[in-house]
């Protein structure tokens, strides 16, 4: 019979060497020796990090084997607590400069993201397709000629194809059509994109994506500092071209390329946690591929299978949506994981999102902060009893803009309580068809910064079978929803067994709605305080139940009457 009590405590170091016995005088050099060692104990087993980079050559993978592991910070929790990276970064060296532009050759380098001693580039690019451009069956024909000169990798930025999506479809091949220039677009993402984004509002019917907003990744737009380019048009000889920022001096800054797309991928998992380590440095290369990035709603984007038509208003108004759905990736995963823990942690500079979870139960994350992330900040499928609590989210979906700052979706008793979502592009919380959700006390502020038809808190479909069993909306506090057409509070799309109360909001384009289709069913606001009245308060409809709630115009007022509730909103002090 094992005895848990007995715990090993193993130590590695970036200085290390892993024929060494990870000791703290003599560690092991990488995670992955320390893992295996950890499978050899009978008891527990705690894995201190060293302060420095911990680079990952391949994701750290966690099966059935790996159990009662914490890896942490060595020194975590206390004043001597070591900063500890755990990165799928590469470091760029061997800079040239030319005209102002630093240049490097990488090999067979693929990346979608570039950091300057931390801080994010962006890939170069420019608004629209250069001349006055149509589309046609298989791309866009222009009148300039530029697009001649443009090097393999360019892709095209869809931002607002629906208000609340924002694709990507990369270029295949550009040629002179008489005197005008032809665009081809890869497929089958374009083929798919004329297929999905298709809809008709009061009549006017949408016939797949138009021009796109943005066009990225060519020398020729490389004129902003802190932008770079990846030139891969040589296979294997790829150049990195990157134009600095005036602080910036290619001998002293530390220039980090993501390479690996997951840093920790753990299936079947028990009993693991991670407390005080930085996650960092990944990318996604799927948006530049032949499939394209073609996003829907929130998490999720289409990779074929076939669209449906759902009528809004017969003869009038339609939108096609996909028939099936894929969610974008996290640099860290975790898949029917069973009493997993992350503690004071930080997610940060990952292509796509920061932590995902499917299937599994028991899964606590308290105390983190994700940031500078290209999508979500923390996304749950199909999980149970998972505690969100006590997080700071921050400057994510930085890359897709539908990405939500928490989003729930077919899980059972999960709860989103006391954190701070901040600064994201569209939702800040979202719970789609669920049982049992709780999204509690937090403080949800500047949502909604890039597309439109959205909310601070965003609830869709059944969330049980009562109003014991559905969802609860309570104590938060919802500040500036920015774009037109949101709502700070939004139950949408056949939302019922929803209860709403002892909420605030202020300064959004709408405080809630209340006729939705399809429409609410036992869905219950009631204690709440805005600004201003919800759109169809004036017309409660039968599904839903508005009572006690409080309209106080002057922000004064209203902040001096909900005290009681905003001290109780927010990270807990």
């Amino acid at each position: 019979m094992e005895d848990h009590r007995i715990v090993l405590e193993l130590h590695v170091s970036p200085a290390g060497d892993d024929s060494a016995p990870g000791t703290p005088d003599e560690p092991f050099a990488t995670i992955d020796r320390a893992r295996r060692a950890a499978r050899e104990a009978t008891g527990d087993v705690i894995v201190h990090l060293g302060a420095g980079t911990h680079v990952l050559t391949e994701p750290l993978a966690l099966d059935p084997a790996d159990r009662r592991i914490a890896f942490q910070a060595a020194g975590y929790g206390t004043a001597d607590q070591e900063a500890a990276v755990i990165s799928g970064g590469r470091e760029i060296s061997g800079w040239q400069v030319h005209d102002g532009v630093w240049r490097a050759e990488v090999g067979d380098l693929d990346t979608r993201h570039l950091y300057a001693d931390g801080r994010r580039a962006e890939r170069a690019g420019i608004d629209g397709i250069p001349g006055d451009a149509r589309r046609t069956p298989t791309g866009y024909v222009t009148d300039s000629r530029a697009p001649l000169a443009w090097q393999p990798g360019v892709e095209f930025v869809y931002r607002g194809v629906y208000p609340w999506t924002e694709a990507r479809c990369g270029v295949a091949a550009v040629a002179p059509d008489g005197d005008s220039t032809a665009i081809s677009m890869r497929q089958p993402a374009f083929g798919w994109a004329l297929e999905l984004y298709r809809s008709a509002w009061d009549g006017e019917v949408m016939d797949g994506p138009g021009l796109p907003t943005r066009v990225e990744n060519d020398l020729a737009f490389l004129t902003e500092p802190g932008t770079f380019v990846l030139d891969r048009s040589r296979p294997g000889q790829h150049v990195l071209h990157y134009l600095p920022r005036p602080d910036e001096d290619p001998q002293r800054t530390r220039v980090v390329a993501p390479v690996l797309e997951t840093l920790l991928h753990a299936t079947g998992v028990r009993d693991i946690s991670f407390r005080g380590l930085v996650f960092a440095d990944a990318t996604w290369l799927r948006p530049g591929g032949d499939r394209g990035f073609l996003h829907y709603h929130g998490n999720n984007f289409y990779d074929g299978g076939g669209v449906e038509e759902v009528v809004v208003v017969e003869g009038q108004s339609w939108v096609t949506v996909p028939s099936d759905t894929k969610s974008v990736p996290a640099g860290v995963v975790l898949d029917d994981a069973t009493g997993i823990r992350f503690e004071g942690c930080r997610f940060t500079r990952l292509g796509a999102g920061g932590l995902s979870t499917s299937g599994g139960s028991d899964i606590t994350v308290r105390g983190c902060d994700f940031d500078t992330l290209g999508g979500a900040g923390i996304s749950i499928s199909e999980s149970r009893q998972v505690l969100v609590e006590d997080n700071l989210v921050r400057q994510i979906g930085l890359d897709h803009s539908g990405s939500p700052g928490i989003s729930l979706a077919g899980t059972t008793g999960c709860t989103v309580a006391h954190n701070h979502v901040t600064d994201v592009p569209h939702c800040g919380i979202v719970a789609g068809p669920a049982g049992g959700t709780r999204i509690e006390r937090n403080l949800v502020t500047r949502t909604m910064g890039v597309l439109a038809d959205g909310g601070g808190v965003y609830v869709s479909g059944p969330q049980g079978d009562s109003h014991d069993s559905g969802a609860t909306v309570s104590g938060n506090v919802i500040e500036d929803t920015r774009t037109p057409y949101n709502f700070g509070l939004y139950t949408d799309y056949g939302a019922s067994w929803v209860t709403v109360e002892d909420n605030v909001v202020v300064r959004a384009d709408s405080t809630a709605v209340l006729h939705v289709s399809p429409p609410l069913e036992n869905v219950r606001y009631r204690n709440n305080f805005w600004d201003a009245d919800p759109l169809g308060s004036d017309s409660v409809p039968d599904g839903v139940t508005y009572e006690d709630n409080t309209t106080i115009a002057d922000e004064d007022r209203l902040r001096s009457a909900t005290a009681h509730i905003r001290d109780r909103a927010g990270r807990i002090r």
